[in-house]
């Protein structure tokens, strides 16, 4: 077992089981540190109210593993967390939380394996547990539900047809349950699976300005902006604003440490960055990691250019800006907020602009997210005065959907839109990177590495960790090298 580089703080108790408990046995599979975080927290969400939870995670093994410290900084806690290629994955669901074979179920006097498989990974993932969860035959197979991460701003028809086959599909708003069923029904695919939520890490106290504070955070991503010189850009602007502005505490909030992965690549990490800075750094400006909830908790402006961070502060009605300074471009993701309210450039911030969500715009995205027996037009949703609201009943068809499925007959299995007739030239490699064959099943190849000697396993587990930091590093240093040679 291994957890990044900290397997030892995390032990595997994946044998432990109450049979006299009803606990829904519940399965995570993320491939990211951010993709954990909403994939733990939407099991919790979504599994039927007065039912306990027992909840086994599993990071998949690739680029974007998260590192220990990665895991405890999202503060999505689960009974057991492993590393584990998709094979050993699936044959994880075909064992069961207590390892118990399938042929030996009644003579251990076992009631079946996971009750339900929460898939927070890329749409590629999605698709191939799905074949490999068929391929499985499981005569009482596990409710598979899986989602977004965030804002969805590209590839809408792409992700969402590598998520069909899901029993339950989750939408993070009203918009977003009206695009997927759309996309569905347009080709002919069933669309019960699209169901309305909210996400899941949503929550928080209600902004209250707090007399003597006057914090402002920008929240970094990875890859949003892409360039260096749109990075440094936005840097700088930041940090001019803390000298213009010394009496305000001014943060940049980052996703990961220099070194660290997370779902995307991040080329020009803004540590690197701002060390360059001219004149160094003013006193009242700090880079601080953490649990974005807590640092929302002393924020007074977010500031971002489209940070699912802006849908966590819009929600609890702190004051947010979306960068308007590159543009209002698709590729950037700011395009999503159009029509929001909180579109601003850095020269209105420095001058004191701050922006003022539009409530039709917020129910409709799933911020202070309505719940389903709601009115389509529910702006008051939340109280304009307590700020109580209804986040907690946009589960409600979630959870009512999970139920009837754990308490109804067994499901067949999971039939996806893409098949080797509707796609045979894009799905057998699809399911080939994830070393399963065209039916899939685990690929042979697959199979005895994940049977090899303990000996062995360890060999190539300090194999794959100095590829990895050899990847970090290329991706980090040597590629922005290249890149600025072959622009002279």
């Amino acid at each position: 077992m291994e957890l990044g580089r900290c397997p030892a703080r995390l032990p595997n108790v994946l044998g432990v089981h109450s049979a006299t408990s009803q606990a829904v046995r519940v399965a995570v599979l993320a491939d990211s540190d951010t993709r954990w975080k909403w994939g733990a927290l939407t099991a919790r969400r979504v599994v039927p109210e007065g039912r306990a939870v027992e909840l086994s995670g599993f990071l998949l093994r690739g680029r974007a593993t998260p590192t220990a410290r990665q895991l405890a900084e999202v503060d999505a806690a689960a009974d057991a967390v492993r590393e584990v290629t998709g094979a050993e994955f699936l044959r994880a669901l075909a064992t069961g939380p207590a390892g118990v074979e399938p042929g030996d179920v009644e003579q251990a006097g076992y009631e079946g394996g996971y009750d339900l498989v929460v898939l927070a990974l890329v749409g590629g993932g999605v698709q191939a547990m799905l074949h490999g969860i068929a391929a499985l035959g499981l005569g009482r197979r596990p409710v598979v539900v899986t989602g977004y991460v965030g804002v969805v701003y590209e590839k809408l028809a792409d992700g969402l047809l590598l998520r069909h086959g899901a029993d339950v599909v989750l939408a993070n708003s009203r918009h977003d349950a009206q695009r997927f069923r759309a996309v569905y029904e347009g080709v002919g695919a069933d669309a019960a699976g699209v169901t309305r939520a909210a996400l899941p890490f949503l929550g928080g106290a209600r902004y209250e300005r707090e007399e003597g504070r006057d914090t402002v955070v920008f929240a970094a991503q990875p890859s949003v902006p892409a360039t260096r010189a749109d990075r440094a850009y936005l840097l700088g602007r930041l940090v001019d604003h803390a000298r213009l502005h010394p009496r305000r505490e001014v943060l940049l909030k980052l996703r990961s440490r220099v070194g660290e992965h997370t779902t995307h690549v991040e080329e020009f990490p803004y540590q690197r960055l701002a060390e360059r800075t001219a004149g160094g750094l003013p006193p009242n400006f700090r880079l601080v990691y953490g649990n974005m909830g807590e640092v929302l908790d002393r924020t007074d402006l977010l500031v971002t250019v489209s940070s699912t961070a802006a849908l966590e502060a819009l929600h609890r009605r702190i004051p947010t800006a979306v960068l308007t300074d590159l543009g209002i471009r698709e590729p950037l993701g700011n395009h999503h907020f159009v029509g929001s309210g909180c579109l601003a450039s850095w020269d209105q911030l420095d001058a004191g602009l701050r922006p003022k969500a539009d409530p039709v715009w917020a129910d409709r995205s799933g911020v202070a997210a309505v719940g389903a027996g709601d009115a389509v037009d529910a702006v008051d949703a939340v109280d304009a005065t307590t700020g109580a609201g209804s986040y907690a009943a946009a589960f409600d068809e979630a959870r009512a959907r999970v139920a009837a499925l754990l308490d109804g007959p067994a499901l067949a299995p999971p039939a996806p839109y893409y098949t080797r007739t509707t796609a045979p030239g894009y799905l057998p490699q699809l399911l080939a990177r994830y070393h399963l064959d065209p039916d899939g099943r685990p690929l042979a190849a697959a199979a005895s590495r994940d049977d090899a000697s303990g000996l062995r396993r360890a060999v190539r587990q300090a194999v794959r960790d100095a590829a990895r930091g050899a990847y970090r590093h290329g991706v980090q240093r040597v590629a922005p090298v290249i890149r600025r040679m072959g622009e002279l």
